[in-house]
């Protein structure tokens, strides 16, 4: 199987500076036998990024807001995955639609609350942490509860 993550990030929460402190998201793929297989391959890679890249700096969580499985991608027509629409300024919350299709627009409301990411007013669960310039990350289990998509593809 396919598995597509997306996660939201902060970085650099040590610092005093709202302009010295980042956020963002990011998608990770990997091709697993089962939902574990690949969220363990996310956390080895993630940790990998950690030490060898500029990436995931600081005061790091991570938190995995997604996860697509496929068995095969499309041939014939293109899917459009997580289209985002962002009212006015960077800041406020947007709204993200995950393979919107006729049939359904799999949209959602993201938004931050005391530096946590809320979906569709729910708090989301952290994924993954570090502190300072340590490599190793505290592993946050119970990460399972996460739905897994499996949306019909075109083949």
């Amino acid at each position: 199987m396919l598995f597509i993550g997306q996660f939201l990030h902060i970085t650099n929460q040590e610092e005093v500076e709202e302009a010295d402190r980042r956020h963002g998201e990011f998608y990770m793929i990997i091709e697993a036998e089962n939902e574990q297989l690949a969220i363990g391959k996310f956390r080895r890679r993630l940790m990998d990024y950690r030490v060898g890249s500029d990436f995931f700096v600081g005061d790091c969580s991570i938190f995995m807001v997604q996860l697509l499985e496929f068995d095969r991608f499309p041939r014939d027509n293109a899917m459009v995955l997580n289209y985002k629409s962002t009212a006015g300024d960077p800041l406020m919350p947007f709204i993200g639609c995950s393979i919107p299709s006729h049939e359904s627009d799999a949209c959602r409301i993201y938004d931050w609350q005391n530096n946590r990411p809320e979906v569709d007013g729910h708090s989301e669960r952290l994924f993954l942490q570090f502190r300072g310039d340590e490599p190793a990350p505290q592993i946050i289990e119970g990460q399972t509860q996460l739905g897994v998509a499996n949306p019909q593809s075109d083949a």
